[in-house]
């Protein structure tokens, strides 16, 4: 399959550099919350592994200072980009007071920051799809110019909430941006029993705006299909539907075991198609990295991870006497 090389992006040298820092630190940091599940420290963890290269060209299209993102719960890479830290994410899923997504209250992967634009979700999937449409109402109203970004993956996306949204949107013609990403499964359902339309793309015309299926494995594709949405979407343009095609390689969160519905085959072949190795090669091979300094790089970055577990899990838990703030109303 013909890629884009990272040059045609238009990012300067220490910008790619930089996004495969991201993409990284995404992986290493998933990967620890699956360790703390499997150790009892952690109760649950959904997945991104597979979706963090597509994320990270997404995310870097926008201005995350004045942006808004309402994610979905495999975003976690995407969250980082946006201004979230590791030790943020670890406060979540360790249930601590200070994590910036609901004090310890919510499930993990539920991401949430004020003070990055970031609108936590619900677990009824989809939900942030009407929220998004009426934070990007609120600037077409307060004549702002910033906009929103919105994802889910494909099998959420058949809730009736998001086609609403996307109507709505169309509509009035939002600044906002819905993202499918399509790892080809809805916990243990494929695409064939999911939707009878050729692609999710396809959706965005018939609520009369842009629709772009790309593939999630190219950094570049990816990154510059945003890149004109979003300024098509800050230009007065309206909303844009983007299907980045990814990987989904574990399974659906810690509860599920994807090897009673995915063949052996499919599972190897998955793996040797990761689209971190398929970046990494990427760059030794257009000149950005060698082998040795993306070791470097992932030895820093996993002794970034060590030290935000240990400060995320020596942080207070909730008191329980703050058990029902914000549940209901002040008596005064």
């Amino acid at each position: 399959m013909k890629v884009k090389k990272l040059a045609e992006s238009g990012l300067s040298k220490e910008e790619v550099i930089e996004a495969y820092r991201h993409v990284l630190r995404g992986r290493r940091l998933d990967e620890r919350l699956w360790q703390l599940t499997r150790i009892g420290k952690a109760s649950f963890n959904i997945s991104g592994q597979g979706h963090e290269v597509a994320q990270v060209a997404m995310a870097l299209a926008f201005q995350p200072e004045k942006d808004y993102f309402l994610p979905y719960y495999r975003d976690m890479t995407a969250c980082l980009v946006w201004g979230m830290t590791p030790k943020d994410i670890l406060m979540g899923s360790f249930g601590k007071e200070d994590d910036p997504s609901s004090h310890g209250r919510q499930m993990p992967n539920h991401y949430g920051s004020k003070e990055h634009n970031i609108v936590s979700h619900s677990s009824t999937v989809s939900t942030q799809f009407p929220l998004a449409t009426g934070v990007a109402y609120g600037a077409l109203l307060g004549k702002k110019d910033y906009v929103t970004l919105t994802a889910t993956g494909e099998g959420s996306a058949n809730q009736g909430e998001v086609h609403e949204a996307m109507n709505f949107a169309g509509v009035k013609k939002l600044p906002l941006i819905f993202v499918v990403e399509n790892n080809g499964y809805a916990i243990s359902v494929g695409i064939d029993e999911q939707y009878a339309n050729e692609t999710m793309a396809q959706r965005g015309e018939a609520y009369g705006f842009t629709g772009i299926q790309v593939n999630g494995n190219d950094f570049a594709e990816t990154y510059l299909a945003f890149k004109k949405v979003v300024d098509d979407a800050r230009n007065g343009k309206g909303p844009a539907l983007i299907e980045m095609m990814v990987s989904r390689l574990t399974s659906h969160s810690a509860d599920d075991d994807h090897t009673i519905y995915r063949s052996k085959e499919e599972l190897e072949e998955m793996k040797e198609n990761d689209a971190l190795l398929f970046f990494e090669k990427q760059l030794i091979e257009e000149g950005y990295l060698t082998r040795e300094q993306m070791t470097e790089i992932d030895t820093e970055l996993k002794a970034e991870i060590n030290q935000a577990t240990d400060e995320a899990e020596a942080m207070p838990d909730p008191k329980p006497e703050s058990l029902l703030e914000h549940v209901y109303a002040d008596k005064e």
